[in-house]
């Protein structure tokens, strides 16, 4: 085998380096940081465990546990995160209760809004909508106690699985449904209300892609009791659809809707018979 020319490598060299100096993260991060989201759902969903707890003592111990692995998972983030990580992993430890909570309600709002589930079980097991946004709550606690990539690693891991990207910054209230889900997006700054419902396709972002605006409100607003069909685009920070409003499939809004509003776009669509048409064809491309 012929050997590389030193000299021709060691700018590269120097780079590598230099780039492994200014960028260092311990290299198991990321699948940490997965590991210990499974371990959060096995934990709060009995659907993915094969461990079985008899006791509370067993529940308590968990938690501790959970909470000295959350505690090794910040300790790999080294000098990119000062804070006191057993005060960070404690805060959230706290939430686990109100999470599990807010979830079950996640998953009985999709079961009572979807007439193909036959029970809540399905929903939790096979469900990408509800996959989704159990990660999402998860990513989305750790993002408000200001923990750096962990939960943007986590919130694109749901991206890989499901098809459904929705940033850990976004405030999401509950109950939340999203059905099928192949391709939505929602932005950081997005805030959601109690009871919506999203379909497949739809995009919740912004305007324009500018990094001045990154501490800008960039994302719509979508009130209580919105539903929002397949494929609807919604962009804008200053863009707010009302209570109870419905958007219809395939529009494209960039101002404010007002409550009680239904939003659809129209197009025309014929039906004609195939016979006694005189070779009088329509062809529309």
């Amino acid at each position: 085998m012929k050997l590389l020319n030193h000299n021709n490598y060691m700018h590269f060299a120097k780079e590598i380096l230099e780039k492994r100096k200014t960028h260092f993260y311990n290299a198991p991060l990321k699948n940490e940081s997965i590991m210990f989201l499974e371990n959060i759902i096995t934990f709060l969903f009995p659907h993915f465990s094969n461990k079985t707890y008899y006791y509370e003592e067993d529940i308590i111990s968990k938690i501790q546990l959970l909470k000295r692995d959350l505690i090794d998972l910040l300790n790999l983030l080294n000098n990119h995160f000062e804070k006191d990580v057993e005060n960070i992993a404690t805060k959230f430890i706290e939430q686990l209760p109100d999470l599990h909570s807010i979830l079950w309600k996640d998953a009985e709002f999709i079961f009572n809004g979807d007439p193909a589930a036959e029970n809540i079980d399905e929903v939790i097991l096979a469900y990408p909508g509800f996959m989704a946004i159990l990660i999402y709550r998860i990513s989305h606690l750790l993002y408000q106690l200001e923990v750096p990539i962990i939960p943007r690693i986590l919130t694109e891991h749901a991206h890989q699985i499901t098809g459904i990207d929705i940033h850990p910054g976004a405030k999401i209230d509950s109950p939340f449904f999203i059905d099928h889900g192949t391709g939505v997006v929602i932005g950081e700054t997005t805030i959601i209300g109690k009871n919506v419902k999203i379909y497949q396709g739809v995009t919740l972002g912004a305007l324009s892609v500018d990094k001045s605006q990154r501490k800008k409100k960039r994302h719509p607003t979508i009130e209580d009791d919105v539903i929002i069909y397949a494929q609807a685009v919604i962009l804008g920070g200053n863009t707010i659809i009302g209570k109870n409003s419905i958007i219809g499939g395939n529009t494209w809004i960039t101002e404010s809707v007002p409550p009680n509003s239904i939003v659809y776009h129209k197009n025309e669509i014929r039906v004609r018979s195939t016979e006694n048409i005189n070779n009088n064809y329509d062809f529309i491309i």
